[in-house]
This record gives structure tokens, C-alpha cells and sequence, in this order.
């Protein structure tokens, strides 16, 4: 069998290029490597630690139903901030009076795209539909970032409908990228929460995948009339039972009631996950699994830590969610009058300047750095309203994220300190 030898050098280019010169293929100190199942890298690895690792359940595991999220492919016509700008164009394009070339030069669709895409047929096909007003739903757009989207089976390319009919119910998902070094971020930092339909790109370079809590009954009648989006998603055969059911592996549950000698609930299993994986401990102990695979959870079998980190993770998500009461106070303002209008963010000293005039206090550097998904989410969130007149809504959101981060950098540290004892407990 094959042997596998590794070496590696650091430092500037000229300094690479004269050991190279010094140096062949017989007198290079090598290390041997041992490369094992699933990815056999050929790169050092620390075999114990993997081996640790490795008896983890995987996320993809434990939420059995996933997908990524879903692919307009036309992101400026069906998704906006606010309802009354996508109505605007939804009422251009089904403007039966107006020719297709010029609802394609106002909307700046194409006649026809490469993946067959036919603006005529598609207007005559959406003409048939009634009741547009039920097509209109929010999306988690970025973190922090909920936008409405018009969510037309006709005008959606890709819509992932097995996975996104449950995220139109009441329920909650959390949404991991595969590759931590994907995004180009220093730490693994591809997680957030969401509560709507997702989009692919929620993170910077797109194809996270998204674990929805619940999975509702996909064929209600009752449902079906209410709402059109379930409609169209509806598909046979009809169901076995009714009522959600959590979308976790029973052998989940079955092990920790085993562990702990008590049923616990499916919110209970979500929030520790979701607060393990916000864990800098464990992203920087895991740091080389994470950049090559979705991450696997260590499941203490301690009942009062695995409530207590759940708790934490449930303050986390509410954060994440902007719905904490935490946030009715928040540590920024705003509170110079001017335009409101976003020209070029840049932060100084504690102050985030939307223009010449206005800015955003009370904003510390490790929060304006702070980054999801590998983007700097404080510089992200204006950079995408550049030349947008913010509304007084959108500033108290502003003031919200920017509390949002600082208690999430407080609640990494705590959740730290107890993580620190899941692993003595696995």
C-alpha cells in the first residue's frame, strides 16, 4: 500500500524559493501521514482529536430534511424592502396593455434566459392567477437582513419547495454553510437562525444548507385554501398524521432520555445546538474539521448543562431573531438630523457615519468587526441601502443589530465557560 509524506514551509516567496533551491526530494524531513475515511486529507491532522470528533452527530444527521436555499434569479424584481416597491413592478408585469418589450426594458428582465426562462410565457401564465396579495412573504435575505419577497412559482427559478412549505408555517431553522474557509472569513463563523424562507446566498458565496425545527402536514385541505403558497407547494400522497412533527432523528431523542431519564422537547435540542455551534471554543478546537464539513454536535449527558447551554441558545436565537426584550434599549443612537441617507459607511472611534452629517453612536470596534456568514454584518447591512433614505424603522433595526452583536459577543463568553464541561460529559 501506498505511503503518504508531508512537509510545509512558511514565509515570504524568496525565502520559499532559495529552500527550494537547497533542497530535493532526499533531504527534506517528511512526516508521515495517515490519511482516513471520510476525506482523506493530505495534510497533518490531529488523529485522536478527529477520532473525538468524528462519534458526533452531524448536523445533516440530526435534521434529516435539509436543503439549501432557494434561487431567484431575479433578486431585483421579487425581492425588496418593502411590499409597495415589488407591487410596483408585479403591476408592470402583469399590465396586459403593455408590450413585453417594454415591461423587459422597465424591469430589466430578459426576453429570454439561458435556462429557457420566457418573459412572454410567463406573463400569460401569471395572468391566470388570482389573489397576488398571498404571494408576498418575507425572506431571510442576509443575517439580520429580512426582505419581502413575491414568491411566484413563475418567477422563482428555484424555489426548493420540500424544504421551504414548512418555513411558511410558524417555525424556526437553522441555517449552516459546509465550508468554514468558503466565505474567506479567519474563524468559522457560517450559522445563523431564521424564521422565513431563506435565501442561497444568506451567506457570502452562497450554499448553506437550511434545518427547519418542525415539518408540517403537506397535504391540510384547510391550509390549502388558505393560503395559495401552501397550495402550490401541496403535493401527494396524503398524509399519516396531523400536526407538525419536529424534524430531528428519533434516535436523538431516544439516546438523551436515555442519558437523562426525561423526555425533552424539540425547542430544547435547537437552542443547544444552535448555542454549541456559537461556541468560539468549539469553533477554534474543531477549527480544521469545520473548514471542510458541516459540523457535528457534542451532546453532554448531563441534563442540567444540556438545559442550561439550551437556555443560552434560546437567549441567542431570540437575539439573532431581533425579537429579544433586551433589545428595547438599545446601547446605539441616532440622534443627528439630516437626510438619513446612506452614502458611504465608514466607522471612527465608536461612531458609524452614514453621510458627511449623520451617524450611529455607541458602537464598539469588536462589534462593528463582528462577522456572520463572512460578512462584517454592521458595514453589510448599510452597504446594501447605499443611496436609500433610511426610515425610522429602519434606524431603530440599525440600533437593534448593532445591541444584537454586542450581547451576542457577551453570550459567546458564557456559553464558552460551560461548553468547556460538555466535553468532560459527551
Amino acid at each position: 500500500m501506498a505511503k503518504v509524506y508531508h512537509s510545509e514551509i512558511y514565509g515570504l516567496r524568496e525565502r520559499k524559493y532559495d529552500w527550494l533551491n537547497k533542497h530535493d526530494i532526499k533531504n527534506v524531513k517528511w512526516n508521515e501521514l495517515e490519511p482516513n475515511s471520510e476525506f482523506y486529507l493530505f495534510i497533518p491532522q490531529d488523529q485522536r482529536l478527529q477520532k473525538k470528533y468524528q462519534t458526533y452527530s452531524k448536523i445533516t444527521e440530526i435534521f434529516p430534511l435539509n436543503n439549501t436555499g432557494i434561487v431567484t434569479k431575479r433578486d431585483s424584481f421579487v425581492i425588496g424592502f418593502n411590499k409597495n416597491e415589488i407591487n410596483q413592478r408585479i403591476r408592470i408585469f402583469s399590465d396586459k396593455s403593455l408590450s413585453d418589450e417594454f415591461v423587459s426594458k422597465s424591469l430589466k428582465l430578459p426576453l429570454r434566459d439561458k435556462d429557457k426562462w420566457d418573459l412572454h410565457e410567463a406573463r400569460k401564465h401569471f395572468y391566470r392567477n388570482k389573489d397576488l396579495e398571498d404571494y408576498y412573504t418575507h425572506i431571510q435575505y442576509r443575517p439580520f437582513d429580512k426582505k419581502w419577497i413575491f414568491y411566484h412559482p413563475t418567477l422563482v427559478a428555484r424555489q426548493v419547495e420540500k424544504v421551504m412549505i414548512h418555513l411558511l408555517q410558524d417555525n424556526l431553522a437553522i441555517c449552516v454553510g459546509r465550508t468554514g474557509s468558503a466565505t474567506g472569513s479567519d474563524n468559522y463563523d457560517i450559522v445563523f437562525i431564521a424564521e422565513n424562507i431563506v435565501d442561497l446566498n444568506l451567506f457570502r458565496r452562497g450554499g448553506e444548507l437550511v434545518f427547519p425545527l418542525y415539518l408540517y402536514p403537506e397535504t391540510i385541505k384547510r391550509e390549502k385554501k388558505k393560503n395559495p403558497l401552501v397550495q402550490m407547494m401541496m403535493f401527494e400522497p396524503e398524509i399519516k398524521y396531523q400536526g407538525k412533527q419536529p424534524n430531528i432523528k428519533p434516535e436523538l431523542f431516544e439516546d438523551l432520555k436515555k442519558n437523562y431519564k426525561k423526555d425533552v422537547t424539540p425547542e430544547e435540542i435547537f437552542y443547544y445546538i444552535y448555542a454549541v455551534l456559537y461556541s468560539n471554543t468549539y469553533r477554534k478546537k474543531y477549527a480544521e474539521f469545520l473548514k471542510i464539513d458541516f459540523p457535528r454536535v457534542p451532546f453532554t449527558k448531563d441534563y442540567k448543562l444540556f438545559i442550561q447551554i439550551g437556555k443560552l441558545g434560546k437567549q441567542l436565537a431570540d437575539l439573532h431573531l431581533l425579537k429579544s426584550k433586551e433589545l428595547d434599549k438599545t446601547i446605539s443612537k441616532f440622534q443627528i438630523d439630516g437626510s438619513n441617507k446612506v452614502e458611504k459607511p465608514k466607522y471612527e472611534e465608536g461612531k458609524v457615519w452614514i453621510n458627511k452629517e449623520q451617524y450611529f453612536d455607541g458602537i464598539k470596534e469588536e462589534v462593528w468587526q463582528y462577522q456572520i456568514g463572512g460578512y462584517q454584518v454592521c458595514e453589510k447591512w448599510l452597504k446594501d441601502r447605499k443611496e436609500r433614505t433610511l426610515t425610522l424603522d429602519e434606524i431603530k433595526t440599525y440600533c437593534k443589530i448593532v445591541t444584537s452583536l454586542s450581547k451576542t459577543i457577551e453570550l459567546q463568553k458564557k456559553i464558552d465557560r460551560y461548553f468547556e464541561e460538555v466535553e468532560k460529559t459527551v
